[in-house]
């Protein structure tokens, strides 16, 4: 009926359909009191981002939701938007002047700024064009940007009112320092790996003695900024050292021996040298102990001038230098390996400094606390629910946030210094917009604050801020909570909590009722994708080679809930297969379907006694497949959703069902039969497939009115279908078929030649079941003459295949030479018993598994098995004979 091209065509139907999807406005979402909603917001890529493998398993995700709920009836909005990333979208524009011998002080704040806003607008759409090439169902034309003004303004009003809240202060705190980037970073920022360092003993004099105290440090370039020597109280070794004094050396200050409790007596010689302005835990000892402390480091991180003669060099430049001296000084005692934590900046991975600064902070423990209720009460969930655990770990043992950044491009922070009051006191003036004058004094002479806010202080907001808030519209009353946030498990911290907390504090609702966690893309090596590594895929060139729809069914299909994706080029020929089968499926069906012919409601055809046990049991199989599709959605199983739909349309639908059907092709139950499975399976397929099941929906014949299957119902559940009488009756047929096929297989017939077949059951009802339906296992299995009965015996030289209670012989005199057969037989088990024989040799041989790779010893164990089973089965099909 049908005109439809021998293969598919990705890139044409792909290009072609977003278009006409975008054209029709099927992605828009506004309120409507009418259908319940559904809300996604999407991870906000980074305005500098190119898509890469983690932005396509996770939008696949939420494109997957969206279709399948938008087709269940709900409203289903997909909020879109992009990050304004501060510090990479900074470092990406000073790359940018570098290469023109420019720096951004050679510009200036505000004509920098103007450089990264043309940036933006040249770059800043890339990844959008490229999710929309992904088959992303967003509302486009509510595009959000964490710059934008209705952003802005939010940013501005959550500052203002956390800061009257008494959570926003300024203090002189360490916090983690990026010298390349040269600014704060909160700890989540500051990601802590494990690195090969040294542990070095240093000697300091004790005052008015000849005896020292000997301190292990794994950076001596700090101990410049040395204000103490720690020890612990009930350490016995200093006992004598209370009130002592002793020298630091090169810079000869002298520093209090000091008493605490915190000191761990087992690391090092249990004597901490105390650098309050260099390390957390010695700012907080320094602050116990009212210990001034003396920041030794520029922000680039060289010496600054209290360093004297180590003044201008780098950190690790000094510290050999440092040590070169001590050794001079006979004060170094020795150095050994040390593997310990050291915190890197998450943007250009440069190791970070910890220094004493002051900055911005948020009061995390008053967020926190409503945020963690929601979660322990199970309003909010986690899946996989592990992360649950972790998330209220994290939560019970929150610091505070450290906010400010001292770069340009972000939000500034909205806070004012009066040049006459703030010279004298800590007087600010917090503001969303530019005070005209002091109110204290009245001047005129006010500046803001130069740092920027934390580019995860507009993101956290994103839930509710992109629908409008602080003002109170419509699409944040009606899609506000959100329904699943899906990301991935480095931001939870970052993201993901701090969301929750601002939808309690400032919605006083959860942002969201789910969180999908999912998994890491990594190589098939088990390596995660890096590019520094060169090991990785990218989207577009899977897209261009496969199609959107490949990359999409592959990469969820083997991807297991919360758990690592191993991703190779390859892997992506599953998606391309199973588009290539539903294509050449779908085109036989429609070259046969007859408009006229399916009509028929298939409600009608319930209890249709012209229904063939084929047509009932595909009916079957569907139903199944479509509620476990629907539950496996819903419970967050996705991929166990993709490989169901998968299962029934490649294995049943097309392996069994197509072949079956075309004994009764033109007759009007199996023309009902064949529409109304592919059309109902194309929609239950179109979520995690839009490209090619529209293309194929519509050209099936069908009622004008509806005019593109995203925006079709989703099918309804018609139970009275599901019948397992008839699929344990189709199940014994496919087995029978099955064995015949292999026992030919088996015994190398040829597939033209027709065979006898006898079948011997043990029920009369099996006999009546399957002589009813005959002619299946003749068509399929290529059978001449079939014998069904409870009283067959055994024909002579017959090969045999056992299925529960049921045998099948295969009679072999006059299909094959028997003479002929037993002595190739004969010669293969000469050869497989020779070859067992050398293997045994070589897995004796002391020599072979000492020197031979693990892998090579196991591949041969298996071989070995393998021989075996081949050896039982020539020696049972020899005695057939």
């Amino acid at each position: 009926m049908q005109d439809i091209p021998k293969q598919y065509n990705p890139k044409e139907v792909e290009k072609k359909w977003y278009k006409f999807w975008e054209e029709k406005g099927f992605f828009r979402a506004e309120p409507d009191s009418k259908k319940k909603p559904y809300t996604i917001v999407i991870p906000p890529p980074n305005v500098t981002g190119i898509l890469h493998m983690g932005h396509a398993l996770n939008n696949t995700i939420q494109d997957i939701y969206v279709r399948f709920k938008r087709m269940q009836g709900f409203q289903a909005l997909w909020m879109p938007g992009t990050d304004h990333a501060g510090i990479a979208t900074q470092n990406v524009v000073e790359k940018k002047l570098a290469v023109e011998g420019k720096t951004k002080d050679d510009l200036g704040r505000e004509k920098f700024l103007e450089e990264v806003w043309k940036w933006r607008e040249e770059y800043g759409s890339t990844i959008i064009n490229q999710l929309k090439s992904l088959g992303s169902s967003c509302d486009w034309e509510k595009t959000r940007f964490t710059m934008d003004e209705g952003l802005s303004d939010a940013v501005l009003e959550v500052f203002v009112k956390l800061h009257e809240k008494g959570l926003i202060y300024r203090g002189n705190y360490i916090i983690n320092w990026c010298p390349r980037c040269k600014t704060a970073l909160s700890d989540e920022e500051a990601q802590h790996r494990d690195v090969e360092g040294m542990l070095y003993y240093i000697k300091y004099p004790i005052e008015d003695s000849k005896n020292h105290v000997i301190v292990a440090t794994t950076r001596p370039e700090t101990m410049l900024g040395d204000v103490a020597v720690c020890v612990n109280p009930k350490d016995k070794r200093y006992k004598d050292l209370k009130g002592k004094t002793v020298i630091l050396p090169i810079l000869k200050r002298p520093l209090k021996i000091i008493f605490d409790a915190k000191v761990d007596p087992k690391f090092g010689t249990g004597a901490l040298k105390i650098t309050p302005a260099h390390d957390p835990v010695d700012f907080e000892l320094g602050r116990a102990h009212k210990l001034e402390p003396i920041n030794v480091m520029n922000d680039d991180a060289t010496i600054n001038e209290v360093g004297g003669d180590f003044s201008g060099m780098d950190r690790l430049e000094a510290r050999e230098a440092i040590i070169d001296e001590l050794k001079e000084m006979k004060l170094f005692l020795k150095s050994e390996p040390h593997r310990h934590a050291v915190g890197h900046c998450y943007r250009c991975h440069t190791m970070v400094e910890p220094r004493l600064s002051k900055q911005w902070f948020v009061k995390m423990a008053p967020l926190a606390k409503p945020a963690l209720e929601v979660v322990k009460k199970g309003k909010l969930k986690f899946h996989p629910e592990r992360w649950t655990k972790v998330y209220i770990n994290w939560m019970e043992n929150i610091r505070d946030w450290c906010i400010s950044r001292q770069i340009w491009w972000g939000h500034r922070i909205p806070v004012y210094y009066c040049k006459k009051c703030s010279a004298s006191s800590e007087d600010v003036i917090v503001s969303k917009v530019r005070p005209e004058k002091c109110p204290k004094c009245g001047g005129s002479e006010i500046e803001q604050d130069p740092d920027v806010l934390d580019t995860w202080f507009s993101s956290w907001l994103w839930p509710f801020s992109t629908l409008g808030w602080p003002k109170k519209t419509k699409e944040l009353e009606y899609f506000y909570p959100t329904n699943v946030l899906v990301t991935a498990q480095e931001i939870i911290f970052f993201w993901v909590a701090r969301m929750i907390m601002a939808g309690m504090e400032f919605m006083k609702d959860i942002p969201f009722k789910d969180v999908y966690i999912h998994g890491t893309v990594r190589d098939d090596t088990g390596t995660k994708m890096s590019k520094s590594l060169g090991n990785v895929i990218d989207p577009i060139n899977i897209i261009n080679q496969f199609g959107s729809d490949a990359l999409r069914f592959s990469i969820i299909s083997i991807t297991a809930q919360g758990q690592d994706v191993f991703l190779a080029p390859q892997k992506f020929e599953l998606g391309r297969n199973f588009a290539n089968k539903l294509w050449n499926a779908s085109r036989l069906v429609l070259m046969n379907l007859k408009e006229d012919k399916v009509k028929k409601d298939l409600c009608q055809m319930a209890g249709d006694s012209s229904l063939t046990l084929a047509d009932r049991w595909i009916l079957s199989r569907f139903y199944q497949a479509l509620g476990d599709f629907a539950k496996s959605l819903e419970a967050y199983r996705i991929n166990d959703a993709a490989n169901r739909i998968y299962e029934f349309i490649w294995h049943e639908l097309c392996d069994w069902y197509l072949e079956m059907a075309k004994l009764t092709m033109d007759e009007e139950h199996t023309q009902v039969t064949l529409y109304k499975v592919l059309e109902k399976s194309l929609r239950t397929l179109h979520p995690i497939m839009p490209f090619i099941t529209e293309d194929i929906w519509q050209r099936l014949p069908r009622e004008h009115g509806t005019e593109s299957i995203m925006v079709t119902s989703w099918p309804h559940m018609q139970k009275e279908f599901i019948s397992k009488k008839v699929d344990a009756q189709m199940q014994l047929i496919i087995n029978i078929v099955q064995a015949i096929r292999n026992l030919r297989a088996t015994w190398r017939i040829e597939h033209k030649k027709e065979v006898d077949i006898f079948i011997k059951v043990k029920n009369k009802s099996v006999v009546s079941s399957l002589s009813a339906n005959a002619t299946y296992v003749k068509r399929l299995a290529r059978v001449g003459k079939l014998e069904i009965s409870t009283k067959i015996t055994k024909p002579k030289h017959s090969a045999v295949s056992v299925i529960g209670d049921t045998e099948v012989f295969l009679p072999l005199e006059g299909i094959i030479d028997i003479d002929k057969e037993k002595k190739r037989l004969g010669e293969k088990l000469l050869g497989l018993t020779a070859e067992l024989k050398r293997i045994n040799g070589r897995l004796k041989n002391k020599g072979f598994i000492s020197k031979a790779p693990k892998n090579v010893i196991q591949q041969t164990k298996e071989r070995k098995e393998r021989v075996k089973v081949e050896i039982g089965s020539l020696k049972k099909n020899i005695g057939l004979l």
